[in-house]
């Protein structure tokens, strides 16, 4: 595995409105991808609290999250019969298939072996041999939200892959990394079985975190991926992986499975769907369905249409590493000037991106690097810091509290792509609107249609 880039940190001695979320909340999403699944917070009940909250408030779902409740007392004697009482009476009371247990600053800065307790835990508990656990080291103090969802999946994958006597035709695995929204796994689902394959998704939010109303209470995750699934990933045919910090949980599961890995950086742009899809098509072996093909078609389109509000706008981007590649490189192919990105921690991902500067930071640096910006691109957090310097949001990532449906939206893929281009391309449609309703400049089909050139102005037009 590379080592991350380095880029300029903010020397701030304080972060007055952060951009970094924790390695557990991280892990706690990755968790929640799974079937019946209950994650554990092996830290004090406050950890718990803030990171139940931002997830609840950004899907708007009831979010099943526990502690193991650390006191002063346990911390510094050590938290093991905390840690043993939590899982023993989760599994009494709530019945899940799988907890995952994800440490905090607390337990991590006492030095828990969480190797140790797992083994002394199933010595004691042989009862309990039927229930999955996953333990995943998230410290809060280094890392960030990246970081704790890949120590989850990469536990998981080792916990319970296998390898298989022999592939299953049409079978596919995806690593879905946390750059992909609930909407963007189910379209990459819809993607990968139009081509008649069978795609294993982990984890899969698309099926616990898309709004499904159960007929009763659940305590635990509702939907995912179960760990029977997780074990017949050995039989694939090939594994997709999306976003860099995958790389590490793509490598335990080729290490565990043998299976061939194909990796995918980003899947929000034309050239980068259309790798992908070649992909399905190979591996398949079948002709590109004409639905896709009229996609396609659709967001080439789109592209025409929407460069024109897109060349030479200057944007700031502040967004996790791999979901700035992502937004960037997609900007970037529009034509637009991506002045600043601003990542929450180190990351490989980082020597890719391309902007006039690019730093490790919080809101409160986008707000000093994006005073002539045009836009700003970040998540909910970032809308104090753009009202005051009068520049519109464009929210994406995590978390979205003000937004209705943000864990459904979909960036990725022909459709996905296309959306944005639509929802971007609109915003600086609308300041190029007069208050009376009338367009600036004219319309760029029929101007085009005649012959007129490109060269200046705001649109990217001298015909006016």
């Amino acid at each position: 595995m590379s080592h991350a880039a380095r880029f300029p940190t903010s020397s701030k001695a304080a972060s007055t409105n952060p951009l970094k979320m924790s390695q557990p909340i991280g892990a706690a999403l990755a968790f929640l991808g799974m079937d019946r699944c209950l994650p554990l917070f092996h830290g004090s009940q406050g950890c718990t609290a803030f990171g139940l909250v931002l997830l609840v408030r950004h899907f708007r779902e009831a979010i099943p999250l526990q502690t193991t409740a650390m006191d002063q007392v346990s911390t510094i004697l050590g938290g093991y019969e905390n840690l043993e009482e939590a899982i023993r009476n989760i599994h009494e009371r709530m019945k899940p298939a799988l907890i995952g247990v994800c440490t905090t600053g607390v337990t991590e800065t006492k030095g828990e072996d969480l190797a140790g307790h797992y083994r002394t835990f199933r010595q004691r508990n042989p009862g309990l041999d039927d229930m999955g656990l996953v333990f995943a080291s998230t410290p809060d103090f280094i890392g960030g939200f990246e970081d704790g969802f890949a120590s989850a999946v990469t536990g998981i994958v080792e916990q319970f892959a296998q390898p298989a006597a022999q592939t299953r035709r049409g079978q596919v695995n995806v690593l879905a990394g946390c750059q992909l929204s609930p909407g963007d796994v189910e379209e990459i689902r819809d993607l990968i079985e139009s081509f008649g394959l069978t795609p294993i998704v982990l984890p899969d939010l698309s099926l616990s975190m898309c709004g499904r109303q159960p007929t009763e209470f659940t305590a635990t995750s509702l939907g995912g991926t179960t760990i029977d699934q997780v074990r017949d990933m050995g039989a694939s045919e090939v594994t997709l992986v999306f976003g860099e910090h995958m790389r590490r949980a793509a490598a335990a599961l080729e290490l565990k499975t043998d299976v061939p890995t194909v990796f995918f950086d980003r899947l929000t742009g034309l050239e980068t769907t259309d790798r992908f899809v070649k992909t399905l098509a190979d591996v398949s072996k079948r002709p590109v369905p004409a639905r896709i093909r009229r996609q396609r078609e659709s967001l080439v389109d789109a592209m025409l249409d929407g460069h024109f509000y897109f060349s030479r706008k200057r944007i700031a981007v502040a967004l996790e590493p791999d979901l700035l590649y992502a937004v960037t490189g997609f900007l970037n192919d529009m034509g637009a000037i991506v002045m600043a990105a601003v990542s929450p921690t180190q990351a490989p991902v980082l020597e890719k991106v391309k902007a006039g500067t690019i730093m490790v930071g919080d809101h409160s640096d986008v707000e000093a690097v994006a005073r002539d910006a045009d836009l700003i691109i970040s998540n909910s957090h970032g809308r104090q810091g753009a009202a005051r310097l009068g520049i519109q949001l464009h929210r994406m990532g995590l978390p979205q509290f003000d937004r209705l449906g943000a864990g459904m939206k979909v960036a990725v893929g022909y459709r996905g792509t296309r959306d944005l281009v639509f929802e971007i391309g609109n915003l600086f449609l609308a300041r190029e609107t007069d208050h009376d309703g009338h367009e600036h400049g004219h319309d760029h089909g029929h101007a085009h249609e005649h012959g007129h050139a490109c060269g200046g102005g705001g649109c990217g037009c001298s015909a006016v």
